[in-house]
Parts: C-alpha cells; structure tokens; sequence
C-alpha cells in the first residue's frame, strides 16, 4: 500500500474518488449554509423561523460573551467553499450585536467560507446617515466595518434612508415590509374602508400616499410640533461679534440668522370619524406618536393604529403605549420584542421569516430578486 493510501485511512484513493465530494467533506446537498450570529436564545427565533421555511438547519456555532464581555464565536462545523448566510437580529444591547456580527463574519472568512452574506432586517445606526454639526456619519463606518469583516452582500429590510446603500462597496436587497402590513390591515382591522392613512410628519408623506394609494384610501398629514426645539441654533451663540483684524479692516459681516420655528400641531386633512393609520418605518421614543395620536382624537378620530416595520421600542415606551389614546401598534419580528408584547397588549407582530427565506433562496440559486418587489413603490 502506498503512503497516500495509508493517509486515508487505509482506503486506497481510488476508492475515495468514487465517493461523493459531499460525504468527503461534509458539505450539505443545499450547497450553503444559515447560521445565526445572536448569543441570545430570543434573538435566534427568526433565524429558525427562516430555516424552517428553507428547510435547512441551523450552522452549528456558538457565539457567547467571557467574563470580561468580550465577544466570542466558534464555529463547529466546516465551511470551506461554501455560501454562508449570517441571520443577525438587533436586541437592545445594539453593540454587543455589531461585535457579534463582525466577529462571526470575520471567523467564517478565515475559514475559507466562498461568500459571506449578513441577513440584518433591521440595519442598526441607520438614523445616523447624516452630518449633524461636529459629528460623523456612523452608518457609513459600520458599513465599511462589515466589509472588512469579510461580509459580501446584505439583505435588510426598510432602510431608513435609501440612500444608505450607497455607503456599501458590495450589493444591498433592500426589501419592504408594507406587503405584510397592508395585508394586516385588510385583513385585522375592522372596517379598515373607513380608515384615513395618516403621515406624522411631511417627510413620512409620501411613504403614507403610497399606502393610501394601494388601499384606496384617503391621506392626512400632521405638520408643526408641540413645543419649539432651538437646539439648531444653541451652537455659535456666544461666538464673539465681528471685530476688526489686525490689518485694520472689518471683520465678514453675515446677514441675521432667523431662528427657525415651527407652529403647532395641525392636521392636513379630516380624520374625524375615521380610523386613523398611522405609517412609519421605525417606533423607538414613542413620545411623537402619543402626542399625535392626542391630536387625532381630537379631531374625531375614533381608534388609532400605528403601523411600523421595526418595533425598538425603548425605554418606557411599553407603558406609554398603555396609558396613550393608540388602540394598536403593529410592528413586524425584524427586532425582538417580545418582552415589550408582555408589558403592552396592544403591540401586535407580523411575521416577515417568509420574505427573507424566499431572498435568501433567490440569492442562492442566482434567481432574479424583481419577484420580492412586485407592486412595491419607490416611496416604501
């Protein structure tokens, strides 16, 4: 027997070469694999929810944090070569699940791992898209942090500015929930003929024509504020005037700065005797919502939903949902909340597992993603 053969366990290669390369290498007939990078059993529920659609298991891996709360992930089986997919859902803890991301993508790199695909429905920071002041753009940070964690493609789920793919050096699927959440409405809302879809402010206005337009309903819209912010105008107050400079000349003189305000609360549109729907893409602080499901009573609205794709939910905000004029608040399982659904009744969960299952196996296959965008406008 040759020396090759006896490094095989006694089998000459022949007979290894008849054998399947999948038995060889343990590589499953799917040809990838779904791994979720949470170390939080609660978080992990989409992620079988997705693999049970697929019907696939779930990557065996174990991601957990030391004593010293830094962030570990072993991965226990091979990945060489294959397609990887990373199922990571937000919890509170936001940057303990950006580490646990990174790290994740960054271990099935160094293994070999051919394409390394994060399934992040709900992108974190994405509020942070633009300059304020002395700040930075953090979104963009954590995307070119992904990208050199060895992540290859992302498919998330209503970003908060579409323009945010542009801060990404590979593809992004941005899909839309407003499919699940209209079909919530005609199906779980009694009466929903009598509704009037209701943009909170005018930059959610054209979210809210296009699902008023696709309900046959008609559209609202809330302008001004309670109280007036100038927080805009605090920095440079007590910069000193203009003074002449050493050559003797007149400093730059700039014309005066209006201070901006905005008037009160008022509804474009009528809402009385109507269900007011109100639609957004994230529920966090709900103190905007309370104040304007206020007002929508006021006018005669008779319930109020609110209608959103990420339920963070922080804070309070279980209980003032409770103590507020809102009667629902629905949001889909892109971020878990299930222990604000036990501090609020009125928080219901639409499940959206379906849609990214089905990305997931389109992106596979090399099939065309157009099919998950059907009747989906560009203002969702």
């Amino acid at each position: 027997m040759c020396l090759a053969s006896f490094y095989t366990s006694g089998k000459p290669l022949s007979v290894l070469a008849r054998q399947p390369s999948a038995r060889r290498m343990n590589v499953p007939k799917s040809g990838y694999r779904v791994f979720s990078a949470n170390s939080t059993a609660a978080c992990t529920e989409l992620a079988k929810k997705i693999t049970e659609r697929l019907g696939v298991e779930l990557g065996k891996s174990v991601v957990y944090q030391e004593s010293n709360r830094e962030t570990r992930v072993d991965v226990k089986e091979s990945v060489r070569g294959q397609t990887i997919f990373i199922i990571q859902t937000i919890p509170r803890d936001v940057n303990t699940a950006i580490m646990e991301l990174l790290v994740m993508a960054y271990a099935l790199k160094t293994s070999c791992a051919k394409n390394i695909i994060g399934v992040i429905p709900y992108f974190p920071y994405s509020k942070q898209c633009k300059m304020r002041k002395r700040g930075s753009i953090v979104c963009k940070l954590l995307a070119s942090m992904l990208a050199k964690a060895g992540l290859t493609h992302i498919i998330t789920m209503d970003l908060h500015q579409k323009e945010i793919q542009g801060f990404f050096s590979f593809p992004v699927d941005n899909l839309r929930a407003s499919p699940f959440l209209l079909q919530y409405i005609q199906e779980e809302v009694p009466d929903y003929r009598n509704a009037i879809i209701v943009a909170k402010s005018p930059s959610a206005a054209k979210r809210a024509q296009s699902y008023a337009e696709r309900l046959r309903l008609g559209l609202a819209v809330m302008h001004g504020e309670a109280q007036c912010s100038e927080s805009d105008m605090a920095d440079g107050r007590h910069s000193p005037p203009c003074v002449r400079n050493t050559s003797g000349h007149p400093g730059l003189e700039l014309p005066l700065m209006m201070a901006k305000e905005k008037p009160p609360i008022t509804v474009v549109g009528d809402v009385g005797g109507r269900i007011a729907i109100i639609v957004d893409d994230i529920i966090d602080d709900v103190e905007d919502f309370v104040a304007a499901a206020e007002i929508l009573k006021e006018r005669g609205a008779y319930k109020i939903y609110i209608m959103a794709t990420h339920g963070l939910l922080s804070a309070d905000a279980p209980r003032l949902i409770e103590e507020s004029a809102i009667d629902e608040v629905v949001v889909t399982n892109t971020v878990p909340h299930e222990v604000q659904k036990l501090q609020c009744p009125k928080i219901k969960t639409v499940d959206v597992s379906m849609i990214l299952a089905e990305a997931i196996r389109r992106i596979h296959n090399g099939e065309s993603m157009a099919y998950l965008f059907r009747n989906i406008t560009v203002d969702d």
